[in-house]
């Protein structure tokens, strides 16, 4: 009888595993079928929204009060977004439409390759040249496009100072404090303008884009992070010495508290200097101040943080007066939940095991938060923008509470990446 039973037993242990084993398949198929489901319909979205903006005259940025499309020139930082988000839809969907006013917006920018009264021009002419090259194929557009972009390049140097050895964000400005002046502000945002610099040194084979790149993220990494790899938003230098006059914030609630995306920037461009350099140390300094963000105990269950990590709290001594802004909650910024997104899925194929696992996981969690009716936008409304609840300036009173049309770029952004990231598992 005993090895009967043995044997009985044995039979039903099999049959257990076969079919935990066909439920786990079907489970992994469910789910991968229903993570495509929702990038899909994201980008159809995308794609309906964005015929909307197209009727803009200048490069979207936002709404204002009444709900009318605000657009910019091309010398703001923000005008590449709206064409390199045209990319990535035409990338997803294939439709040559989509391609056609992708190139229209991408070329309406030339000029600004010649931009040189702030650091952006690899926001501006980077995220659109740049997501044109990967996916353009007329060999003549492709040579014009490397043209322009090694001349950004050149453009983006003239703000670096080897004195300092750091590329100048803005020019001279005043502080919140009503007495600091800031005579060479660097900000952390600055490190995303670095994959121009990277670009340029690899088609041309000069150095000299890289090694600044380098030097600018060296002296980041340096006077920009706390212990803890929370990040100053402004790190002002003494132009004379190279020397640190102060770290203190423009768009954070105060000197000592983290604003939200400028942590992701962090996040993003240390990933990014990872990418370019395989040194480790950027791969240390993306994994804890993602670690910081992801863990931050102000962090909301739904992933998208709060505009700054320490909003009214005790401690933290901001030198704005937010007094009278009579808010009934905490503003959430959703342009930082896309651009971390984005950062981490990333992250997480630099990373393995139990890391790769959280960074992933973290990311497919916000981009699912980003996808549900309290942050996307329904068909035909939200001015065409595909992201709601986004947060430009709160000190400076601007751009509270609306859609901003980099939120949209990283979050399409990121949802190509997890879509191929997804099909690898």
């Amino acid at each position: 009888m005993k090895q009967i039973q043995c044997s009985f037993d044995l039979k039903i242990i099999f049959l257990y595993l076969v079919v935990t084993l066909f439920s786990c398949q079907q489970n992994n198929a469910q789910n991968s079928v229903a993570s495509s489901d929702f990038v899909a319909s994201d980008f159809a979205l995308a794609k309906d929204q964005y015929q909307l903006l197209l009727g803009s005259r200048d490069f979207p940025r936002t709404l204002d009060t009444a709900g009318r499309v605000v657009g910019t020139d091309e010398w703001d930082w923000t005008g590449g977004f709206f064409p390199g988000a045209l990319w990535y839809i035409y990338e997803y969907t294939k439709d040559p439409e989509v391609k056609a006013n992708a190139t229209i917006w991408t070329e309406k920018l030339e000029k600004a390759k010649d931009l040189t009264q702030h650091h952006d021009i690899g926001f501006v002419m980077y995220c659109a040249y740049g997501n044109a090259l990967r996916l353009e194929t007329n060999p003549d557009k492709i040579k014009q496009y490397q043209q322009i972009l090694v001349h950004s390049a050149q453009s983006a140097l003239k703000r670096f100072d080897p004195k300092v050895g750091l590329i100048k964000s803005w020019n001279e400005k005043a502080s919140w404090d009503g007495k600091t002046v800031w005579k060479y502000p660097v900000i952390i945002d600055n490190m995303m303008n670095l994959e121009l610099l990277f670009f340029a040194s690899e088609l041309t084979g000069d150095p000299k884009y890289k090694h600044a790149a380098i030097s600018h993220a060296d002296h980041t990494l340096k006077n920009h992070f706390r212990s803890d790899y929370s990040t100053y938003h402004v790190v002002d230098y003494d132009p004379n010495t190279g020397a640190v006059a102060h770290q203190q914030t423009n768009q954070g609630y105060a000197d000592n508290s983290t604003w939200s995306r400028g942590q992701g920037w962090a996040i993003y461009g240390y990933t990014l200097l990872y990418r370019e350099t395989r040194e480790d140390k950027y791969l240390e300094a993306a994994k804890k101040a993602a670690d910081f963000y992801m863990n931050h105990p102000n962090l909301p269950k739904d992933r998208v943080p709060y505009w700054d990590f320490n909003a009214g709290q005790q401690g933290y001594w901001p030198d704005v007066d937010y007094s009278n802004r009579k808010l009934k909650v905490i503003p959430r910024d959703a342009s930082a939940a896309a651009l971390v997104s984005s950062a981490l899925l990333e992250l997480s194929t630099y990373t393995s095991g139990a890391d790769a696992k959280r960074y992933f996981d973290f990311a497919e969690g916000t981009l699912k938060t980003l996808s549900s009716s309290e942050y996307l936008a329904k068909r035909g409304t939200n001015g065409g923008f595909i992201l709601k609840h986004s947060v430009g300036s709160m000190p400076h009173q601007s751009e509270v509470d609306v859609p901003l049309i980099y939120a949209d770029y990283y979050f399409l952004e990121a949802l190509l990446r997890y879509r191929n990231l997804a099909k690898a598992l």
